[in-house]
Parts: C-alpha cells; sequence; structure tokens
C-alpha cells in the first residue's frame, strides 16, 4: 500500500516537472517568434512608406507643376497644386504643404 502511495506520488511529482520544463522552452519560443514579427513588422512598414513616397511622388510629376529653383526645408522638390498652394512630399509619402517663408531657394549647382 505504502509503495502505491510513493509510486503516484513519484510520479505526479515527475509530471509537474515535465510540464513546468515544456512551458518554459514554450515560452522562450513565443518571445522568438515575437522578435521575429517585429522585425518582420518595421521592414514592411518601411517599405511600405517608400511605395507610398514614390506613388505620391510620380503623381505629383504628372499633375502638378514644380516650382522651380525652390526647395522644401529638406532639400526635396516644391510642386503647386491647381489652387496654387505650394507642397512637397516627406519621406512617409504624405504631402506637406509650405507657408512661402519655408520655401527655401535651390543652390546654383544642384
Amino acid at each position: 500500500m505504502k509503495t502505491k502511495k510513493y509510486l503516484i506520488g513519484s510520479l505526479a511529482a515527475m509530471a509537474m516537472i515535465a510540464s513546468v520544463s515544456f512551458n518554459a522552452s514554450a515560452q522562450e519560443k513565443k518571445t522568438e517568434a515575437g522578435k521575429v514579427l517585429q522585425k518582420t513588422g518595421k521592414a514592411a512598414k518601411s517599405v511600405g512608406n517608400k511605395t507610398a513616397e514614390v506613388a505620391v511622388k510620380g503623381t505629383a510629376k504628372v499633375v502638378d507643376a514644380k516650382f522651380k529653383g525652390k526647395m522644401a526645408p529638406d532639400g526635396s522638390d516644391v510642386y503647386i497644386d491647381g489652387k496654387n498652394n505650394k507642397y512637397y512630399i516627406n519621406s512617409k509619402g504624405a504631402k506637406i504643404y509650405l507657408k512661402a517663408s519655408q520655401i527655401r531657394n535651390r543652390p546654383a549647382g544642384k
């Protein structure tokens, strides 16, 4: 009778130890997978931003006029839309409208 209780108790203890070790390794795998997903998310976001920037710049070159001899505060081209508003396109593909004081003269060599 004592041996049965001892056997059952030791089996239960071994089962608990095994489940704890499996949970620890599963947790490590989840953490590694999270890091990979995070890196993938950052890469996808930067690709999406670049795609948006190229698409908007392409549209601006076709539809709107380029303000010759002028540049935006970040050094990019300035465009004029149909309502005579001046803007430039940032690195995320958004149109940033400019005040007259923000528009700079482009150096002669560029």
